[in-house]
């Protein structure tokens, strides 16, 4: 096997990343931008150079030995921002998941460990390839060491040879360090000679070889001024060039043989992608996850398999359990169903189940409780069977994800071992995973249903005396179980899609995007496949000379950040965008809404995910109906396809205004922002008062901009990065924004500082509602993990108080409409707005209980405020 040593520059990688990347998050809010880039960039280098030693290196901190030359080496750069900051443990995590050894050194940077191991291994051998995005390291590049430097991109990247480095500069790689010398470099804050630039460096060390011989030779330069210039800098060009130079002989403690490469583990790996919510690259790694297996407990139970013995066993205060494997639950079959009460541990067949009398009267009777997990899902299920399902008094799922909304619980043995419980294997252990995934034989699969038949009932009581400890039995009992039964009938009901509308939009969009094609053309002045960036870049770059933005590997970038900055340059590019964002809507939103339309309710049957987000906030999918594109008119008029089920029916829409502001003017008891609020004034017009010291007359529309920004962004804890990349300006004036928010609502400012403190006193954060949030990392030694953890416990009681507030209403508003007996049904929950169905002759009723019951779910030191609409369609109700 051949000797290939691939060493990675940690620090220069991530950044990388993290920029060329759009912020992104996961589930639980943490970003993971640079992570995913830093993983695409390894997983690349393992397939393409397939390395038998491999390293990572970090810069162990912001002092090195070159400070001690030089104190303001580096001085000139921003702070980390902490959305990449928070990244940094994760990378690390990933590459022990990938078993690449990873090194960091006090006083010295990875360049001088990189340095060091590629001397060291060029000696014994080996190939070297480093990966950075510095062109500093370019002066280790030999003809055993080559240099890759991502350019702007993540796997675009230039390799640096001997003979590259002659191509692009004229010179040799150990005369980069003398180019450092004298044009200096910025973005280390090295000094060079003052009014030298790269092209004139790159002429005195053809003309004369080294920083020295140059300085030896200053009588033999020609131009008046550089002589001067070379003469008072000689010190200050020497001293550069050894900041640049690269330490090869680095104090460290591992050799090439300490870190050999053999392959990642890949239940590590899977571990940590589904962490961070790589599904993507989750694919891509392949392989079964051996899953840790328990040995269970014996059990006994019996086969129901005649009505007089179903009805024997049907008693109050049973456990059931509904296996319904499918994603989509709505058309999935039953596989078996379990009952676990006094009497015993019971199977019953589906068939058997299904045509029972006993069983369906007692399914929908609701003075007969029952335990459930995923009640939800089991209601839906049922339903489709014509079953009704009342009486599920408690969820094991939904106490679980209460107690600790943070965990991930894919099957009932996660919550049973989580509570100390043996007596249940995990669903892959049973089922398979993947592509084995398959139902085991009758006899094996009753077995594996009772037990979680048994596995509930004994949950119980463990879980609710954990609820009741943590002031939680509230919140579990009077929120998230009703909830449970109104999102099932909001489920099992839907919402009615006029396909023939769809299917209009559908050629609309398909007659827009011919008389894009056309325009596309024209202005190309030949026809090409628009959707191939190869042929769309050659008729951009080549044909229409439009300047080049970013190249990759195959050619020319086409991406939309890469358009979006050509938009003024040509006509065309306009289309282009256009002609991908209607081509998005066609596909995604019009195909996709088609298929997942209902064959026999011609409604779609969206699933809301109730114990998902770590706020309490409802989710949904199969389809989305929450992330439907409204800034776009061709997006927003999507909506325009679901309508009411009946003639004289109209859609009512209302929403909350602003009520994540408002729980923080309540939480925060900042008397600027109630003052605002009870008052009824424009809240971001009111902000651009105080932070601009102007009178509302003279807020302009960009101040109001601006004020949103940051109004909204302190919510989600948002910072100075963050806030000038929302609004494009500089990360100081958005500092300086933030600064003086703060300094207008100070309440804001005190509850900021006092929520971390609670949070590092207790562990968690509460919403008004007693739900909880665990930040386990509040108290991290590490920088980074503390001070995400610190904006999570600032933004998790607004957010999650908000998801809870809208729950209540739900429950509340469900309950007002069998009080007043109206026909109106609930049928979507999108952010902060509901969405009914209504006969035309109640809308007069609504109009006055749905604002009042919403406005009153909660009293808060502000008016909660709802605004409403209704029409033919959900678009004509906004």
């Amino acid at each position: 096997m051949s000797k290939k040593l691939v060493l990675i520059d940690g620090n220069s990688i991530a950044y990388r990343a993290f920029f060329a990347l759009p912020l992104l998050n996961n589930d639980k809010g943490v970003h993971t931008n640079a992570v995913y880039g830093f993983t695409m960039i390894l997983m690349k280098i393992l397939e393409d150079e397939k390395p038998s030693h491999l390293l990572v290196a970090f810069d162990a901190g912001k002092t090195t030995f070159r400070h001690k030359t030089f104190q303001e080496y580096k001085g000139g750069r921003q702070k980390t921002p902490p959305e990449l900051s928070e990244q940094f443990p994760f990378i690390r995590e990933l590459l022990d998941a990938y078993q690449v050894s990873r090194y960091e050194l006090e006083n010295y940077e990875a360049d001088d460990i990189i340095g060091t191991l590629s001397k060291q291994a060029e000696q014994d051998g080996y190939e070297v390839k480093v990966i950075s995005g510095d062109k500093d390291l370019t002066q280790l590049v030999t003809s055993n060491v080559t240099v890759d430097i991502t350019r702007k991109g993540i796997t675009d990247v230039d390799s640096y040879t001997p003979s590259f480095v002659q191509e692009k500069y004229g010179l040799t790689p150990e005369q980069i360090i003398d180019m450092k010398g004298l044009m200096g470099d910025s973005s280390d804050n090295i000094p060079g000679v003052p009014g030298v630039g790269e092209k004139t460096a790159i002429k005195l060390l053809k003309e004369f070889g080294t920083l020295e011989d140059v300085l030896g030779s200053i009588d033999k330069v020609s131009g008046k001024k550089l002589k001067e210039r070379l003469e008072e800098n000689r010190d200050q060009a020497l001293m550069s060039k050894e900041l640049a130079t690269i330490d090869c002989e680095a104090p460290i403690t591992i050799t090439v043989d300490d870190i050999g490469y053999e392959g990642f583990d890949v239940e590590k790996v899977t571990k940590i992608f589904k962490e961070l919510g790589f599904n993507t690259l989750l694919e891509k790694i392949g392989g079964d996850v051996p899953k840790e297996e328990i040995t269970v407990e014996e059990i006994t139970f019996e086969k129901v398999t005649d009505e007089d013995k179903m009805s024997q066993i049907l008693t109050d205060d049973s456990a059931l359990y509904v296996e319904v494997l499918e994603e989509s639950y709505h058309q999935a079959d039953i596989h078996g169903i379990a009952i676990h009460n006094e009497r015993g541990n019971f199977y019953i067949p589906v068939d058997i189940a299904l045509a029972s009398p006993s069983f369906k009267e007692w399914a929908k009777d609701e003075t007969k409780q029952k335990i459930v997990y995923d009640g939800k899902k089991t209601a839906v299920a049922l339903h489709w069977k014509g079953i009704e399902l009342r009486g599920s008094t408690f969820d094991v799922l939904i106490a679980a994800y209460i107690l600790n909304p943070s965990e991930t619980f894919d099957d009932v043995a996660s919550v049973a071992k989580k509570n100390g419980l043996t007596i249940v294997q995990s669903d892959e252990v049973v089922y398979g995973k993947g592509a084995k995934r398959s139902i085991p034989e009758e006899n094996e699969l009753s077995e594996h249903l009772v037990r979680k038949g048994q596995a509930i009932f004994d949950l119980k009581e463990k879980l609710e005396i954990q609820l009741a400890d943590n002031d939680q039995s509230a919140l579990f009992n009077d929120l998230e179980m009703p909830l449970s039964v109104i999102l099932a009938e909001m489920e099992a009901t839907g919402i009615k899609v006029d396909i023939e509308r769809l299917k209009r939009m559908g050629k609309e969009l398909a007659e827009q995007l011919t008389t894009l094609e056309g325009k596309i053309y024209e202005h190309a002045g030949e026809s090409f496949n628009i959707n191939s960036p190869k042929q769309l870049g050659v008729i951009l770059f080549e044909k229409l000379q439009l300047p080049v933005v970013k190249k990759t590997k195959t050619g020319y970038s086409t991406s939309a950040d890469v358009l979006e900055k050509l938009e003024d340059k040509h006509e065309i590019v306009k289309e282009i965008l256009n002609y991908r964002q209607l081509g998005k809507l066609q596909s995604t939103y019009i195909e996709g809404l088609l298929k997942v339309v209902h064959g026999d309710t011609h409604r779609v049957h969206t699933r809301f995910n109730q114990v998902l987000t770590t706020t309490g906030r409802l989710s949904s999918t199969d389809p989305n109906l929450q992330n439907i594109p409204i800034r776009l008119e061709e997006g927003k008029k999507i909506r325009q396809a679901f309508v009411p089920t009946k003639e004289d029916w109209v859609i009512f829409a209302a929403d909350y205004s602003q009520i994540e502001l408002r729980v923080l003017a309540h939480i925060a008891g900042d008397e600027n922002l109630i003052e605002a609020f009870q008052n009824d004034l424009d809240i971001h017009t009111k902000t651009a008062m105080d932070v601009f010291h102007v009178e509302a007359d003279e807020v302009t529309s960009n101040m109001r901009r601006q004020a949103k920004a940051v109004n909204f962004g302190i919510v989600y804890g948002i910072s100075d990065y963050g806030l000038s990349q929302s609004l494009g300006i500089t990360r100081k004036e958005a500092g300086e924004f933030i600064k003086r928010y703060l300094e207008s609502f100070v309440g804001v400012q005190h509850y900021m500082d006092d929520i971390v403190v609670e949070a590092r006193e207790k562990g968690f954060v509460t919403t008004l509602l007693q739900r909880r949030r665990y930040i386990p990392e509040i108290t991290s030694r590490n920088f980074n993990l503390r001070s995400f953890a610190e904006r999570t416990a600032m933004n998790t009681p607004i957010q999650g108080s908000a998801a809870d507030i809208i729950k209540k209403a739900m429950i509340e508003m469900a309950a007002r409409l069998k009080t007043e007996k109206l026909q109106t049904k609930l049928l979507l929950q999108v952010h902060d707005e509901l969405i009914f169905e209504a006969p035309k002759d109640e809308i007069e009723i609504l109009e006055k209980i749905v604002p009042e019951v919403m406005e009153n779910a909660v009293q808060l030191k502000v008016p909660l405020k709802v605004d409403y609409s209704y029409g033919d369609s959900w678009y004509d109700a906004k």
